[in-house]
């Protein structure tokens, strides 16, 4: 039985809710966001309040219940409040710069590397090695945020490179061959 797809979602005043179909469109005062819902399962709103029930007890069934439930959960968020993520770049020189749909960084390559955002995302840049990655659609920050990351992921010796804000990157000692007495 599938705890997270039988917990209904609260929507609040401001956050609508439409079924097309098996499409499902989601309003709010930061936009709007479209999905397609499974046939298998089934999507009530009543008393601003989304519950999901699932048509038969088969295994696909089951999974896309909890799936279909965070997935309307995480766009009913990005709707009202939306979704960020935060990048820091660390390194000697390492900077960010641009603005909301365009992003340069310079990192250490020999030429700086431009990063351009869909239409429904903004990026703020704070202090020059600071990076945040906005909109209402979840997905697609991460995605995004992933890109910038794989542009110099942080490196284990120095620590060096482009991550999450608070991630903690494991170190790696140096080479010990040279720290003892020497070659005979």
């Amino acid at each position: 039985m599938s705890r997270i797809g039988n917990a209904p979602i609260k929507l609040s005043e401001n956050v609508t809710i439409n079924m097309e179909g098996y499409g499902l469109i989601v309003s709010g005062p930061l936009g709007q966001l479209k999905m397609n819902i499974d046939p298998k399962i089934k999507v009530e709103v009543e008393n601003q309040e989304v519950k999901l029930k699932r048509k038969d007890e088969t295994r696909s069934s089951r999974s896309m219940h909890g799936l279909t439930r965070a997935l309307i959960a995480n766009m009913v968020i990005g709707v009202e409040k939306g979704w960020e993520k935060k990048l820091e770049l660390v390194g000697v020189g390492f900077r960010a710069s641009g603005s909301e749909d365009k992003l340069t960084l310079n990192v250490g390559y020999s030429h700086p590397i431009e990063i351009s955002a869909p239409p429904e995302i903004k990026f703020a840049i704070e202090e020059n090695t600071k990076i945040t990655v906005s909109g209402i659609n979840k997905d697609l920050v991460g995605q995004i945020a992933a890109k910038i990351r794989n542009v110099r992921k942080p490196e284990p010796y120095k620590g060096k490179g482009i991550r999450y804000a608070g991630e903690y990157i494991r170190r790696k000692a140096g080479k010990a061959g040279k720290v003892g007495t020497g070659a005979k």
